[in-house]
Formats: C-alpha cells, structure tokens, sequence
C-alpha cells in the first residue's frame, strides 16, 4: 500500500488543486480520518466553537472574496448545526462547498451513532450533493462541486463522505477530469435591442439593483453603464456596494425599511431596470401596488426568477457582465426626473440630531463607516442595527456589506466576522450586532483569540429583542411578549474573559472618542454600546400596505443616557 492515498488524503490533496486556502470547521469521530490527514498538508483550518460558525465563516469568505468558500463537520449533530449556513448561503446565493462526515457505509440507514440522513435533510437547500461510495471519485467530485457552487447563480454544494470511504487506500489514482466549461446563456440581441427601446422611450427610468451584480462581478459594467445614462439607482438590501452609497444617483436601499426617496422614485418611475434582484417581498412591500406605472426590464442568471413574481415586458436571461456591456440607448432628456430624484434624496435625508445625551446609534454607525472610509467592511448581524447599518453607513466599495439578507439568520455577525477578516486582513472587518444576535454565536469569540484575529465588534445593547418588540409595539397592541433581555451578561466583562479587549460607552460625548479607539485597535476588541430600547427603525412599510405608506415617527422623548 506505498504511495497508496486514502480517501481522505484525496480530499486534503485536491482542494488544494482547486487553489482552497483556508477552511472552517469542527472535528468529530466520522470525519477524523480527514482530519488526519488535514495535518501538515499547508491548509490553513480554523477551528470554530460550533458548526454553525463555520458554515457562517465559509459564507462570508466566500462573499468577501468571490471565491468558494469551505466548511467541514462530522456526522450526526456536527453536519446538522451547518444546517442553518448553508439554508443562508442557498438564499443569498453564496458559493460554498460543505464536507461532512457520515458513518461508514455498512451502518447507513441501520440508525447507528451519530447517522443523520444529511444529503436528504439539505436537497432542498443546496445546489447539488452527493453521498460519496467509492474513494477513487473523490478529486472528480469535489472537482465538479467547486464548479456547480460557483457556476450560473451560485450556492451551496454538500459532499457527504462515509468514514470508511475516507480511510480507504485507491490503488490507481484517478485524475479530476476535464468537466466541460460552463458557459452563462448568451443573452438574445433582440431582447438587448428590446431593452434598449424601453430604455430611449422612457422619462422616468431606475435601476433597481440586488446582490446578483456582485455576484456576477459586474460592478465596473453597471458603474460604466450608470455613467452613460445618468439613470438614479435604488438598492436591495443586498445589493449595497455596487454603487458607492455618496453616489448623486444612489438613491438609498428600497423596500420595508427602505429610504423614502428610494420607495418613492420607485412608485413614481415609468421604467426598473432590474439587475440581479428577485422581488423579494421585503423590497416591494404590497405586490399588485408595487411601481404600479412601471414597464419591467429583468435581467438575471436564473431563469426560474424572470416573470416569477412580476411579469417582465423584457426579460433577459444572461450575464449581467455581457447585458451590461451590450445596452447602449440613445437616451432621451431625463434631467427632469433626476433632478426630482436628487431633491426628493435631499428632502427625506435622514436627521442625526436627536435630542438628548443618549447615543443615537444612526448617527454613530454612520461616523463608523465615515471614519473607516473605503477600507469599511460590515459583518451585521440581523435585527434594528442590521436595518440602522443599511440605512446609515457609508458603502464605497462592493462586497463591504456582509449580511444574513433572505434568511435573515441572527447570530451571523461574529463567525461571519472571523471569515472576512480572514479574507480581508488589511480592511477595517467591523461585526455590528445587537445584544440578542450576539448571544447566539458568543462563544467564536475563543476563535478570534486562538488565532489572534483583530476584528472590530460593535455591540448595540437595547436589553430586548428590538425588532420584535417594534412589531409588538405598532401591530400587536404593545404586547411585548418575550423580548425583554435585561438579565444580559455584562458584555465586556465576558469579552475580557474570552481574552479580548472589551470597553463601554453610554453617553454621546464618548462617541468620537471610542470609534478612534476601536478602529486603531491591532487585536480583537469589542465596543458595547448601550443605547434606548425605546428606539426604533424609522421609516417603515407596515405589513401589507404599498412602499409608498411608509410610516415615520420623530422623537417623542430625549435619548437618555445609560
């Protein structure tokens, strides 16, 4: 059996073939053998403290760099707690391949220890999987699912490796193979000259933006296209970046939480260019009502998105790269609408003087990204200062906001934190979280400590379930069920156990002060910031009703001080 590989040395081996250079994940009994042969191969692999931390870890790399990224479990427990990142990484349409460990093939199906049917429990949520029989296959694919992971819209591909498969020794070894090249459909020149008519015979055109730009690396094409229009552009939550958020034409993100003159240059427009965007229910609000004199142009990857939830008088199915390159209208004076546009941007302009001494989290988050400028990356977990984010902070740079946007999955910040920075030491990798999504993954903080990880954590403290508690307070007759989280931890007092550095502010002359602190620090460090749970994320589209009856509230009291 000399120079015999297993199945597992297989696996180390060809994921570095495919350019991987760093993992996430967590050892366990059916994936030792990989594990075993992980050591001294040149991989770097982080230990996590749990699964879901690895998988959150894996989906933000992957964002932050456009490369896939890889995350790995044992059976049973270990490959369902990946469950939840990679239900994430399928909605936000993320690359990423997962390795799990599975009981040896003579015990599948027998309910042996730590046997979890997990290629079953995840079709719905992945790209593609496969449960792996024969040691031999392994390169050809891990091979193949690094392509499909990336390949059209990309997501999520689950390889699931009986023990027994990985310590196997392959007599001949097998090369990967040439798989044919995927090549993106090639998008119809009469559609192309369709969208180009629509776009000339237009008087009130936008853009209207998601992740697929990003994803399709099309920022330079949709930046050179915006430059040959002058057509104003309204964002998804995902799609923030692509267009630099000071931009005169950037009219803020849509939808629920959306700026006013995004959701009302979208109910006024005669024309969204839509690019990479999927009509999710929190950008158009009530449906039937949603840009009700607006004709459609869609262009996406996937097919099964066009004429999903709004018909389309051009659908373009195709590379967003390509689409963008090939629109050259003749376009009409539009200076008129843009001009509505920009003064409709400065007319609902967000106000940061609250009154008060208590820390207004907008304007904090905003000074945050200010100070940081184009090096600003945010990992946001999801809640009132997920929402505070998007509205408030500075974007210059695409792939700078990392956020849980379909599944809206709490406890993504910090692990998704320790990817990014790993992916982007020399940026300024700041975690935002609320103390409810902080607790869920607190324990990679051990993470950042083991391998020295200067990620910048802003925690904003409101003891509750803030988002929840809006809700309860505005629909449900101020029923506040369940929300209340004032027996937190003294937060930077378990920072400091975790062996970060750890400081508190509460009032808003500490502001400027703390920024500069945590944005200069080299080591990993968290900011708690206690601010009032009676505030709210202004404006709002409540449920059922149209983008435009966004609700909006002013201060009723002073923020106070804590």
């Amino acid at each position: 059996m000399i120079n015999q590989p297993t199945g597992a040395q297989l696996v180390i081996s060809t994921l570095r073939a495919l350019g991987v250079d760093i993992l996430f994940g967590y050892p366990g009994g059916a994936i030792m053998p990989i594990y075993d042969a992980l050591a001294g191969s040149g991989l770097t692999h982080i230990l996590v403290r749990h699964e879901q931390g690895a998988s959150f870890a894996a989906d933000a790399y992957a964002r932050a760099t456009g490369k896939v990224g890889v995350c790995m479990a044992t059976s049973g427990p270990g490959a369902t707690n990946l469950i939840t990142g990679i239900a994430n990484a399928y909605m936000d349409s993320v690359p990423m391949v997962c390795i799990t460990g599975q009981v040896g093939t003579h015990l599948l199906g027998t309910d042996g220890f730590q046997e979890v049917d997990i290629l079953g429990l995840t079709l719905p949520i992945v790209k593609h999987s496969w449960l792996v029989r024969d040691p031999a296959e392994i390169p050809a694919i891990l091979s193949r699912a690094f392509q499909i992971a990336q390949e059209g819209r990309p997501g999520p591909v689950l390889v699931d490796i009986p023990k027994d498969v990985a310590a196997a020794f392959v007599k001949d070894v097998p090369t990967t193979g040439e798989f044919p090249s995927w090549q993106p459909p090639q998008p119809d020149v009469a559609d192309i000259k369709a969208a180009e008519k629509l776009i000339e015979q237009s008087k009130k055109p936008l853009f209207y933006i998601g992740g697929g730009v990003e994803m399709a690396f099309a920022v330079p094409q949709l930046r050179a296209l915006m430059d040959r229009t002058g057509i104003p552009v309204v964002s998804t939550l995902k799609g923030l970046g692509a267009i630099p958020t000071t931009d005169d034409l950037f009219l803020g993100m849509l939808g629920m939480h959306g700026t006013r003159a995004a959701n009302i240059a979208v109910q006024d427009a005669d024309l969204l260019i839509v690019l990479g965007a999927r009509f999710d229910d929190r950008a158009t609000g009530k449906l039937s009502a949603f840009a009700p004199h607006a004709k459609v142009i869609h262009v996406d990857i996937d097919a099964a998105e066009i004429n999903k939830l709004r018909m389309a008088q051009v659908g373009i199915l195709g590379d967003l790269k390509m689409v963008l390159d090939g629109l050259h209208p003749k376009m009409q004076d539009i200076s008129l609408w843009v001009a509505k546009c920009k003064s409709d941007k400065k007319k609902h302009a967000f106000r940061y003087d609250a009154p008060g001494t208590g820390i207004y989290a907008p304007a904090l988050l905003k000074l945050l990204s200010e100070k940081a400028g184009d090096k600003f990356v945010a990992c946001c977990d999801v809640g009132q200062h997920q929402m505070w984010v998007a509205q408030h902070c500075q974007f210059l740079q695409n792939r700078a906001h990392l956020t849980s946007g379909g599944s809206g999955a709490m406890g993504y910040g910090l692990p998704a934190g320790v990817g990014a920075k790993l992916a982007l030491p020399d940026h300024h990798v700041v975690t935002v979280s609320g103390d409810g999504s902080f607790m869920m993954n607190i324990q990679e903080m051990a993470t950042l400590r083991r391998y020295g990880i200067p990620l910048k954590i802003v925690l904003l403290d409101n003891s509750s379930l803030g988002l929840v508690r809006q809700w309860q307070r505005l629909f449900y007759e101020e029923n506040y069920s369940e929300i209340d989280l004032s027996d937190n931890p003294d937060f930077v007092t378990v920072a400091q156990a975790f062996g970060l550095d750890a400081f508190r502010i509460t009032s808003r002359d500490e502001v400027d002060g703390a920024l500069d602190r945590l944005l200069a620090a080299d080591k990993p460090t968290l900011l708690h910031i206690l601010i009032d749970p009676r505030e709210n994320v202004w404006p709002l589209v409540p449920p059922g009703a149209s983008n435009a009856e966004m609700m909006e509230e002013r201060w009723d009291e002073p923020l106070d001080s804590y």
